[in-house]
């Protein structure tokens, strides 16, 4: 936008709370990671890997994904109506996000099956994220 006048000023830029700010530079550095597996698994891994690891390859870009978008509205959030339970939120969703997509990303590259015993703990902690975030909403007022 032009300013004809000299004398307007600019908006000044928004100031990101703590959280906001991890949650909305975790978001999107998940995304971006996330669009980027996902072009290495379809360009780079589909002729390498069987059928089978490449259904686990997708699956966790697409958690990953998910759950990056998810921690945009986290931050959003944790501007508008910061609290404990946003918080855990953010940070279930960031820790269920690195083991969950992580193991399936090793397990689909490597073979190793044992961690596929990993994965579950990442589940648990992204379920424990949208409880946290349930409770938000219900509690929100």
């Amino acid at each position: 936008m032009f300013y004809e006048n000299s004398s307007q000023k600019l908006p000044r830029p928004a100031i990101l709370s703590p959280m906001e700010r991890i949650f909305l530079g975790a978001g999107a550095v998940l995304g971006f990671l996330g669009v980027a597996a996902g072009a290495f698994g379809t360009h780079g891994l589909r002729d390498r890997l069987s059928p089978e690891m490449m259904n686990i390859f997708e699956s966790a870009v697409r958690y990953q994904l998910v759950h990056a978008l998810a921690l945009l509205a986290v931050a959003w959030l944790a501007d508008r109506s910061p609290s404990l339970a946003v918080n855990l939120t953010g940070w279930f969703f960031v820790t269920g996000t690195v083991v969950f997509s992580g193991t399936l990303y090793v397990l689909a590259m490597s073979g190793v099956r044992w961690w596929g015993a990993v994965t579950p703990l990442g589940g648990l902690a992204l379920l424990a994220g949208w409880g946290c975030l349930i409770w938000t909403a219900w509690t929100l007022q």
